[in-house]
C-alpha cells in the first residue's frame, strides 16, 4: 500500500515538474526563428499556453492581437452565439496571397462549376478549414489553435513560407464559445496550486450540463445539415464561401484512450463517399503518424469511428468535394490526469493537436494539385452523374403548412441548393402539389451528391454499427409531401420566398377560426391566450362557408372577452402578418358540422410549463425542448432542477416534462408528489427512459415487449459488435393515426414518419382508440435496425395516454423534438401540451 502512495505521489510531482516546465517552445517545431513583433501567446494571456484554460474572451484578445501585428493573417466575425460571443474566422497565407484574396476565392470557387476540369490549377493555392473544440470542454483544441496561430504568423521557416505561398487557411479558433466559457471556468475554478491528479476530483468532474454543449445544450457536431444554430450558421456561411479541400475537426475522447485520426472504419464510410475520398484521407494520415512518431505520441486508425452521417463536421465534406479529418485526443478534462497511459497534462494533449495541425498543412502542401483535382473531379462526375439519373428533380410542400415548407427551403438555401418554383399544380403519386406551396429541386446542379445525402434513403448496410444516426431524410422529418420527378416541364422560375403572410380576411362580431394546421399554431394560440383572450378548439370537424375546419382548429369568441370586438380585431391584424396563417372571420355560429355553440368545441386554459433538468437528465434532450419554447414558440419555461423538486410547489405548474433520463434517485416523497399532483389535474410528459422509471416507480402500468439476442457462433472479440447492431441507432419509422385523438390534431395524413433511437416497445392498448399512433406491419423507412429489434417493433405504439385521477400521464418513446430539425413530430408534443384535458 505505501508503495502505491509512493508511485502515486511521484506521478503528482512529476506533473507538477512538467506544468512548471511548459513554455510555447513545447509545442513549437525545433531550430526556428520567430518574429518578435508578433506578440507570444503568455504576452497577451499573462499565462503560458496549457498553464490555465482559456476562456473565449482571451482567445478573442490574442486573436485580435495577432492579426494586427501580422501581415499573414486576415480576421473576422463571422457571427455571433446566443450569448452574444463572437465567431472568429482567421484567413492564414502569404502577404502576397492575402492582397489577391478575392481572385484567389474566386477561383478556387469556380472548381465546383460543372465544367470545373477545364480549370489550370497548377499556380492555385490550396484551401484548408481547421476548426477546434466545437465541443467546449475538449479544449486541447483551442489551445493548438492559438499555438498554430503564433507559429503561422511568426516563424522564419522557409519551409512554412512555400506552404503559406501555397495555401489559403481558414483558422476557427473557438467553434463552441458559450461552451469553452462554461468549461473553462469551471477546471479554472477548481484548479488546485499543487495539481490534483485524480480522476475523483471536483476539477475533472464538470456540474450538469457540462462545458460540451452550447448555450442550449446541444451537440453542434450534430448540426452541420440541419443547421439550426447561429454558430452552425455562420460556419456553413464560411464553408460554402470557400468549399475547403480539406477540413479538420479537432476532438477530444476518454481519457484512457491515445489519439484518433481518420480514416475510421471502411465498412461504415457511406456510400455516397467516393473510394478516392478515403484514399487520400489514408495518404494524409500517413503524415500524422511520421509526426506524433516524432514526439512519441501513440495513436490509432480506422477504429471505433466513421464516416457516415454527414451532418458532422469531419463527414460533411466528403459529399461536397473535399476530405474531412476527424481528430480525437485522450483528454486531461482538466489541468492534469491519471488515465491508463500515465498522467495527461493539459499541455501534453495541445501539443499533440498542434502536431497533427501543421501535419495537415504539410499534407495538403505537398498534395495540393492531387487534392485540387480531386475537387475537380468531384463536380464534373456529379454533373455527370446528374444528368444521366433518371430523377430529374424532387418537388416537395404541403397545402395546409407553409412554415415547414419555408422552413425546409430556409435549410436547403444555407447549402446553396438551387430550388424552383412549381409553374403549375401536379399530381404525382395521389399527392397534390400546388404551384403557391411547393417548391421543386433540379438535380442537375453542383450539389447533386448532397441533395442524395439528404433525402436519399437506405434501409441495406455493408455494417450494422454507427458512431451515430443511420437516417436523417430531411422529408420524412418535415412530414411534407414529397416525390421524385421524371421531367422539369413544370418547373418555373429560380424559387425565391414568396409565401404570403398571415392575414385576417375580414372583422366579424361573431369570432374568428384559425386552423391548427400550420407549424406556428401553438406559437400564435400561446400568444392570444397570454393576451387573456379566450380560445376554444374543436373536437369535431365542421365547414363554414364550404371551407372544412378539421379536429383541433381554433375558435376566438368575440362576446364576454376581456377586450372589445375593435381590440381583437386590431390585436389580431397586429400579429398576424408573423405567421402564414389566415384567420377566418365567421358571421354566424351555425356551421356545418358543428354549430359553434357546440359541447364539441371546449375552451383551452393557459399552459404553465416546467420541465425536470440536472444531473443525469439528457441535457440534448433537454436543451432541445428550451430551444422550442424559448426560440422557436417563445413560449416561457420553467427549468426545475431535479435536486430543487422537493421545494417546488407543482400546483403552480398545468405541465411538467420529464425528458430522457435516469430519475432512480428520485425518492419516494418525490414520486408520491408527482403522482398527487397529477391526480389533481396536472399533466405530466415524458420521454424515454423516464418512461421506464414511471413504469418502475407504479405511476404507470405497461406492458414492454422484450427479446433476448442469442449469440451464435460469436467469439469474444466480436461481443462490443454483436451487442452494438442490436441498438436502434437512429433510424425512421412509419405509423398509421388515428387523427380523430387529440395527440394527432392538426396532422396532415393519417400515416407519419417517426425517428426512433430507443429500444423501448409498448403492447398495444385492448382498445384501438387507445392506440392513436401505432407502428405500422412494414415500418421501416430509413435507416438500420435489426430483424429482432424490427419484428418487435410491429404494431407496437410510441404514444399512451394514461388518466390518473383529474390529470394524465403523456408518454412518448422516442423524442418528438429530435436536433430540432424534426419539425413533422413536434405538433406532437404541443397537442400534448395544449389538449391534454382531451384525451
Amino acid at each position: 500500500m505505501k508503495s502505491i502512495y509512493c508511485i502515486l505521489f511521484l506521478l503528482g510531482f512529476m506533473c507538477n515538474a512538467q506544468q512548471q516546465l511548459v513554455t510555447l517552445d513545447y509545442y513549437l517545431p525545433k531550430n526556428a526563428t520567430y518574429n518578435q513583433k508578433i506578440p507570444t501567446p503568455k504576452s497577451i494571456l499573462n499565462f503560458e499556453l496549457g498553464e490555465m484554460h482559456t476562456d473565449h474572451n482571451q482567445v478573442v484578445h490574442f486573436m485580435n492581437a495577432i492579426a494586427k501585428a501580422s501581415d499573414r493573417v486576415q480576421i473576422e466575425t463571422t457571427g455571433y452565439t446566443y450569448e452574444n460571443r463572437p465567431l472568429q474566422l482567421l484567413t492564414i497565407s502569404s502577404p502576397k496571397n492575402l492582397a489577391k484574396i478575392d481572385e484567389i476565392h474566386k477561383r478556387h470557387l469556380a472548381l465546383t462549376d460543372s465544367n470545373a476540369s477545364n480549370q489550370d490549377v497548377s499556380d492555385l493555392p490550396v484551401v484548408v478549414y481547421l476548426g477546434y473544440s466545437i465541443h467546449g470542454n475538449e479544449s486541447s483544441g483551442t489551445g493548438a489553435a492559438i499555438a498554430l496561430a503564433y507559429y503561422l504568423a511568426a516563424s522564419e521557416s522557409p519551409e512554412l513560407e512555400k506552404i503559406l505561398d501555397n495555401t489559403v487557411i481558414l483558422l476557427d479558433p473557438s467553434l463552441n464559445p458559450d461552451g469553452l466559457h462554461r468549461f473553462s471556468t469551471w477546471v479554472n475554478s477548481h484548479k488546485s496550486k499543487n495539481l490534483v491528479t485524480d480522476p475523483n476530483d471536483r476539477e475533472f468532474n464538470e456540474a450538469w450540463p457540462g462545458g460540451r454543449f452550447n448555450h442550449y445544450w446541444f451537440d453542434m457536431n450534430r448540426d452541420w445539415l440541419p443547421v439550426q444554430l447561429p454558430e452552425s450558421q455562420a460556419r456553413i456561411r464560411t464553408y460554402r464561401k470557400w468549399m475547403p479541400n480539406v477540413l479538420c475537426d479537432f476532438h477530444e475522447m476518454g481519457t484512457n484512450s491515445t489519439y484518433f485520426f481518420q480514416p475510421g472504419v471502411q465498412s461504415r464510410t457511406n456510400p455516397l463517399t467516393p473510394e478516392l475520398n478515403q484514399r487520400l484521407t489514408k495518404k494524409i494520415a500517413g503524415y500524422h503518424a511520421k509526426a506524433l512518431d516524432k514526439i512519441g505520441s501513440f495513436y490509432f486508425v480506422e477504429d471505433s469511428y466513421d464516416d457516415f452521417y454527414y451532418g458532422k463536421g469531419s463527414s460533411y465534406p466528403d459529399v461536397n468535394g473535399g476530405i474531412g479529418i476527424l481528430f480525437e485526443q485522450a483528454s486531461s478534462r482538466g489541468h492534469a490526469q491519471q488515465s491508463a497511459n500515465g498522467v495527461i497534462t493539459f499541455p501534453f494533449t495541445i501539443r499533440n493537436q498542434f502536431t497533427t495541425s501543421l501535419s495537415t498543412l504539410q499534407a495538403t502542401y505537398e498534395m495540393r494539385k492531387e487534392l485540387l483535382k480531386y475537387q475537380q473531379d468531384f463536380f464534373s462526375n456529379s454533373s455527370i452523374d446528374s444528368k444521366n439519373n433518371k430523377i430529374k428533380g424532387y418537388v416537395f410542400g404541403d397545402e395546409k403548412d407553409v412554415t415547414r415548407v419555408k422552413e425546409l427551403t430556409k435549410i436547403l438555401s444555407q447549402h446553396k441548393i438551387d430550388m424552383l418554383h412549381l409553374k403549375e399544380d401536379i399530381t404525382i403519386n395521389k399527392k397534390k402539389f400546388s404551384k403557391d406551396l411547393s417548391v421543386i429541386i433540379p438535380m442537375e446542379q453542383k450539389n447533386s451528391k448532397l441533395i442524395q445525402a439528404i433525402f436519399d434513403r437506405q434501409t441495406k448496410f455493408k455494417d450494422s454499427l454507427f458512431y451515430d444516426i443511420s437516417a436523417w431524410n430531411f422529408d420524412l422529418a418535415f412530414n411534407l409531401n414529397f416525390e421524385g420527378m421524371n421531367s422539369l416541364a413544370q418547373a418555373g422560375a429560380r424559387y425565391e420566398n414568396s409565401f404570403k403572410s398571415g392575414i385576417v380576411n375580414q372583422k366579424s362580431e361573431v369570432g374568428y377560426l384559425i386552423e391548427w394546421t400550420d407549424y406556428n399554431s401553438p406559437k400564435l394560440l400561446y400568444q392570444l391566450l397570454a393576451k387573456g383572450l379566450r380560445v376554444k378548439t374543436t373536437k369535431k370537424p365542421f365547414v363554414h362557408n364550404g371551407k372544412t375546419f378539421s379536429y383541433g382548429s381554433l375558435l376566438v369568441p368575440i362576446q364576454n372577452q376581456t377586450l372589445s370586438s375593435d381590440e381583437i380585431y386590431a390585436y389580431l391584424n397586429q400579429i398576424i402578418p408573423n405567421y402564414a396563417i389566415e384567420i377566418t372571420a365567421v358571421e354566424t355560429g351555425f356551421t356545418d358540422g358543428a354549430n359553434l355553440g357546440n359541447p364539441n368545441l371546449v375552451t383551452l386554459r393557459m399552459p404553465k410549463i416546467a420541465m425536470l433538468v440536472g444531473r443525469n437528465v439528457d441535457p440534448s434532450d433537454a436543451g432541445e425542448l428550451w430551444h422550442l419554447f424559448d426560440q422557436k414558440a417563445e413560449i416561457p419555461l420553467t427549468k426545475i432542477d431535479v435536486e430543487q423538486l422537493q421545494r417546488v410547489n407543482l400546483s403552480a405548474y398545468t405541465t411538467l416534462i420529464m425528458v430522457n433520463g435516469n430519475y432512480a434517485g428520485l425518492s419516494p416523497a418525490i414520486i408520491t408528489k408527482i403522482e398527487q399532483w397529477t391526480q389533481n389535474g396536472g399533466t405530466l410528459i415524458a420521454y424515454q427512459d423516464a418512461i421506464k422509471w414511471l413504469n418502475d416507480a407504479k405511476l404507470i402500468e405497461l406492458s414492454l415487449k422484450t427479446n433476448k439476442s442469442e449469440a451464435k457462433a460469436i467469439t469474444f472479440e466480436q461481443t462490443s459488435d454483436f451487442r452494438g447492431a442490436q441498438e436502434i441507432g437512429g433510424a425512421i419509422f412509419e405509423t398509421r393515426l388515428d387523427l380523430s385523438h387529440p395527440i394527432n390534431y392538426g396532422m396532415p395524413r393519417n400515416t407519419m414518419p417517426i425517428f426512433r433511437n430507443s429500444s423501448i416497445f409498448i403492447e398495444p392498448n385492448k382498445n384501438s382508440f387507445s392506440n392513436p399512433i401505432q407502428y405500422t406491419k412494414n415500418p421501416l423507412l430509413s435507416g438500420y435496425i435489426s430483424k429482432p429489434k424490427l419484428e418487435l417493433l410491429k404494431e407496437t405504439v410510441p404514444f399512451q395516454a394514461i388518466r390518473k385521477g383529474e390529470g394524465n400521464i403523456l408518454i412518448f418513446t422516442d423524442n418528438t423534438n429530435f436536433r430540432a430539425f424534426w419539425l413533422g413530430t413536434e405538433k406532437l408534443f404541443w397537442n400534448a401540451v395544449f389538449f391534454s384535458k382531451l384525451m
